[in-house]
């Protein structure tokens, strides 16, 4: 088989554990805050991950390890007296891909800027918009609730890409993905569900001068959340996605996304303003072919009003 084969289908194991990647298992997603708080954090994440090709390509031994840094912002407002809020998050990405190829080793290393995500949230239902005393009476009120929230986050092809090189860090493509998700709170228990869609433009400068397309991929992830006193939390969760199918041009390739992911978190505040996570996060392939990873995440995050 021709050498630049071998390293397409590289390059779309890379690619598509990507989109398994955004597969983010996020706790709290849906909690209810107060008009007008900003926060800004930044976070490290360190990945492990074995890349898994059908073996009728002869590549083997398929490995990565990724250092991810990435710097978030969010905003919460009043959207028509629904509590809403605006976040972006840019991430920088250092990292090492190795295999055999055609029983030859190779390395690649890479570091860039990752392509930049906005996403706007709404609670529609059991969050109303409010501040300060009245915010905190609500919350005070209702210790049994329930909320149902939905988003809109879209992915800008604005990370580092070059046209003819194997790997790359950003994705060259834009990606949109809407999300519903219900939370019901009793007492320190909380019980999330969320759905998601990723929705995927073509990459029209894929290596060789090909086209890269990939179908939907469809994800649910659900967590179980117990709050402790002075603002301790600590979460359990799991996920699954699927679908997500590759074509090159005009063949379809036997990629398509079926991974597990699981994890566990805890959310620590230091002082009046600041707090700090620590999570563990794995996935897992049901195919065989795809990859399975480790994840080790540390974030910090700031909070004020006006």
């Amino acid at each position: 088989m021709p050498r630049n084969l071998l390293f397409i289908l590289l390059l779309i194991s890379f690619g598509c554990s990507k989109a398994v990647i955004a597969q983010d298992l996020e706790p709290r997603r849906w909690s209810h805050l107060p008009t007008g708080l900003n926060m800004v954090g930044m976070g490290y994440a360190y990945t492990e991950a074995d890349i898994y090709f059908s073996p009728f390509w002869k590549i083997e031994n398929g490995d990565a390890r990724m250092n991810n840094l990435g710097l978030t912002a969010i905003h919460s407002f009043d959207l028509a007296g629904k509590s809403a809020r605006i976040s972006l998050l840019l991430p920088y990405v250092t990292g090492r891909w190795s295999g055999d190829v055609d029983g030859e080793f190779r390395v690649v290393h890479r570091r860039g800027t990752g392509d930049p995500r906005l996403r706007l949230s709404v609670n529609l239902y059991g969050a109303p918009a409010l501040s300060g005393a009245e915010f905190a009476q609500y919350r005070e009120a209702h210790r049994n609730n329930t909320v149902v929230g939905a988003s809109l986050a879209v992915t800008l092809p604005l990370g580092e890409y070059i046209e003819d090189r194997l790997i790359n860090i950003g994705g060259n493509r834009w990606s949109v993905r809407p999300q519903i998700g219900v939370v019901h709170t009793r007492g320190p228990w909380s019980f999330e569900l969320t759905g998601s869609a990723f929705l995927f433009s073509n990459n029209n400068k894929f290596i060789d001068n090909t086209v890269f397309k990939q179908k939907p991929v469809y994800a649910v992830q659900t967590h179980v959340v117990h709050s402790f006193e002075r603002g301790f939390w600590a979460s359990i969760s799991t996920g699954y996605g699927i679908g997500g199918q590759v074509t090159v041009d005009q063949t379809k390739t036997t990629f398509e996304v079926d991974n597990w992911l699981w994890a566990a978190s805890v959310g620590l505040p230091v002082g009046n303003s600041h707090s700090v996570k620590l999570a563990w996060v794995s996935g897992r392939t049901q195919n065989l072919v795809g990859r399975d990873s480790d994840n080790l995440v540390l974030s910090w995050s700031t909070r004020w009003s006006p």
